[in-house]
């Protein structure tokens, strides 16, 4: 998938989500929950790699909730720079591929 397309989808997800719990997105919102998800993957992260509690549990179910955080992550980034009307693939481009 492109990544046009994952901010077009992350959107309609969102859109979703917010209705679902009377919630009103703006930047200040999409910038919390952001916030709140790189903390759930960094205790993820921390867990699959044995140093934090919880660490003794299941190897693929820590692999997963580690993946499962990321996207989270991932999809709250998406919405706001789709509710900014930021192309995060030029935006990508334009900062990162200058180094190649």
């Amino acid at each position: 998938m492109e990544l046009t397309e994952l901010q077009r989808q992350a959107k309609v997800v969102n859109d979703i989500y917010v209705e679902t719990f009377d919630l009103t997105r703006d930047g200040l919102m999409l910038i919390g929950k952001m916030t709140e998800e790189m903390g759930e993957v960094a205790s993820a992260y921390l867990k699959l790699h044995g140093r934090a509690r919880g660490a003794a549990g299941d190897p693929e179910a820590l692999r997963r909730d580690f993946e499962d955080e990321l996207a989270d992550l991932l999809g709250f980034l998406a919405v706001l720079a789709e509710t900014e009307g930021v192309d995060l693939a030029e935006a990508f481009a334009r900062k990162w591929g200058k180094y190649l």
